[in-house]
């Protein structure tokens, strides 16, 4: 659903043609040398507060204790004056210093900008991330739009099932502290090489780089986790790894043009060249091999590579050759093993022991929390966990094992904390949604305060599909697959109300406006009739000057005579205004609604 929501931001502010240039550019080899000027360009800058808006960590405050709440109050041509004029002379405010804690209790660093450099860095990123989709490499699943863990886990059990004997001998190294080592001028470097040529750009990136950690100092190197564009970075720095690993086999060039891989991969067979195949989820991949003697000629390559040519140490400890077909490789969570099946192998999968720890102490917590709190609001909590450790742990081929495992050491504590609050359900009590989730289960079932608990037990493996390589944000095909374009909004009004803002309105209003009209298919919320290039309006339903805001939840757009009727004291003048439409019964009860909130006296008196 994300996924969609930024594709359709794209289109709502007219960028989704600069965008597929961009990738198109980047993919024939173009260089690009003057990029600050569409990073600075009005819609991107909307564009940007808007994507920044719509994240979780929008309400959470950098150094200076400001947070979106603080922006959206703003008039548009403020933030839009204040984010152009940070590109005269970048000087990056200090980072605020977070920790959070890992499964295995430690502490994870988070580095949180603040607000207007996250949008200030949104910006760069919205114009970046096209040319760089265009060199990344296929089989790179981490922080890219569209692709997923199950996108890297399904590629990794393609490989080790193969028909012609699968790729067994797995190369598992980890990288000591990637986010925290990675070298700014080397980064640099390779985003020259990418064709990202403009000066100014990589030199505010270099001073991005380098933002004071409070209570740490100036960093020398490493792109610290919370920044906007430290993921996408971060991708750049490991593309030439997963490049460097794919030519020694996957992409290797020969002279003769063959017409599949398939019969490229049989003639390079004849050779002594290594077989192998990169699976990579940001820091964390695997390379899968034919033999022994093949993995640990790459394992030491690998290794030397990262130290020469990436500047990054790997950790000896963790970091070694596993055959898969005796012992098992643990992958973003999920625990794989080659399991003999008639005359080959297959993959199989579970949960990870650190993902069983961490499911089960999240899962406590919950529970404590709705003893705790007694309110509809933890149940509901509790059941979203549930819910989220099902949906990505059922790609695990033996996911049903490891959640009765999991549900019976928590039966207990479910027991003895809430015991005296629950009540015997049945499947009627659930929402038709869950019914339909849990259809073919038939658990004991309890609620609290009228919610059922979900049964941590009942999930199916579901087996995750290798990712489309077709699919992507920047051509009209790749984009079929993930959502239908706006047909049925008249693009020459929304590209109208794109540009031609209110510009003593807030972000907020402008930008809410421009959602409202897309929600309402381009039609009045009253008459139903489809809106021109100049007859609509944007109404606060409970006015501003009777204390109403600009949310979205608070607009409603309405053709201009519709408004004028809203407004009028006199009932007569409304009563001609809406003579010429014939409104519905439930029409015109909204429409007395809207009057009265606005402290006007109802026409129809209706409800």
């Amino acid at each position: 659903m994300e996924k969609i929501k930024k594709l359709r931001h794209a289109e709502y502010y007219d960028l989704q043609h600069t965008f597929d240039l961009l990738f198109q550019r980047s993919q024939n080899g173009n260089n690009f040398y003057n990029l600050v000027k569409l990073v600075k360009m009005d819609e991107n800058i909307r564009l940007a507060y808007r994507n920044i808006k719509k994240n979780m960590g929008s309400t959470t405050a950098g150094t200076d204790g400001l947070t979106i709440n603080d922006i959206k109050c703003l008039p548009i041509e403020e933030v839009i004056v204040k984010v152009k004029s940070m590109f005269e002379w970048y000087e990056p405010q200090s980072v605020r210093r977070v920790f959070i804690p890992k499964p295995n209790g430690d502490k994870r660093p988070l580095g949180i900008p603040t607000i207007w450099d996250r949008i200030f860095q949104q910006c760069i990123l919205q114009i970046l991330e096209p040319i760089c989709e265009a060199k990344f490499h296929n089989h790179s699943y981490g922080f890219r739009p569209n692709r997923s863990t199950h996108h890297a886990l399904a590629r990794m059990k393609s490989q080790v099932n193969r028909k012609s004997n699968g790729l067994h001998y797995c190369i598992d190294i980890d990288i000591k502290g990637f986010f925290d080592n990675v070298n700014h001028g080397k980064l640099l470097k390779q985003m020259w090489t990418l064709g990202i040529k403009d000066k100014t750009l990589l030199s505010i990136i270099s001073r991005l780089l380098r933002a004071e950690i409070q209570g740490e100092g100036t960093p020398t190197k490493g792109t610290p986790q919370g920044g906007i564009l430290s993921p996408l970075l971060s991708n750049i720095v490991l593309n030439e790894l997963d490049w460097w690993v794919s030519e020694q086999w996957e992409t290797f060039e020969t002279s003769y043009k063959f017409h599949a891989p398939s019969a490229k991969f049989r003639q390079l067979k004849k050779t002594k060249m290594k077989e192998c195949f990169i699976v990579r989820y940001a820091d964390d991949f695997k390379i899968l091999c034919r033999n022994y003697q093949t993995a640990q000629k790459l394992f030491y390559a690998t290794k030397d590579f990262l130290k020469t040519r990436l500047h990054l140490d790997i950790s000896q400890e963790k970091s070694q050759i596993v055959n898969l077909k005796k012992k098992s490789s643990d992958f973003l969570g999920f625990n794989l093993k080659a399991t003999k099946k008639r005359k080959g192998y297959v993959a199989h999968s579970r949960m990870t022991e650190k993902a069983k720890v961490h499911a089960y102490q999240k899962l406590k917590r919950a529970i404590k929390e709705m003893r705790r709190k007694q309110t509809p609001e933890a149940v509901w909590h509790y059941n979203t966990i549930v819910m989220g450790i099902q949906n990505y742990y059922s790609a695990a081929t033996h996911i049903n094992k490891d959640l009765e495992r999991l549900n019976y050491h928590l039966t207990r504590t479910l027991y003895n904390r809430l015991r005296i609050d629950w009540k015997v359900a049945t499947r009627a009590d659930m929402s038709k949604t869950l019914q339909d989730r849990y259809k073919d289960y038939n658990p004991k079932l309890y609620k609290i305060h009228d919610i059922v608990l979900i049964p941590l037990y009942a999930q199916k493996h579901k087996p995750a599909t290798n990712f489309s390589q077709w699919i992507t944000n920047y051509t009209p095909r790749g984009r079929e697959k993930i959502h239908q374009n706006l047909k049925c909004i008249n693009k020459d009004v929304l590209r109208h109300i794109q540009r031609f803002y209110i510009k003593y309105r807030t972000i907020e209003y402008n930008d809410n406006r421009i959602s409202k009209f897309v929600a309402q298919y381009g039609k009045c919320s009253i008459t139903g009739i489809e809106l021109g290039l100049n007859d609509f309006h944007c109404h606060h339903i409970q006015p501003k000057a009777l204390g109403g805001t600009d949310d979205y939840r608070n607009l409603t757009i309405v053709l201009e005579n519709i408004h004028q009727a809203i407004h009028t004291k006199d009932v007569e003048t409304s009563r001609i205004l809406l003579s010429k439409y014939r409104l519905t019964e439930e029409k015109k009860i909204r429409f007395d609604e809207l009057r009265q909130k606005a402290h006007c006296k109802p026409i129809f008196n209706l409800g």
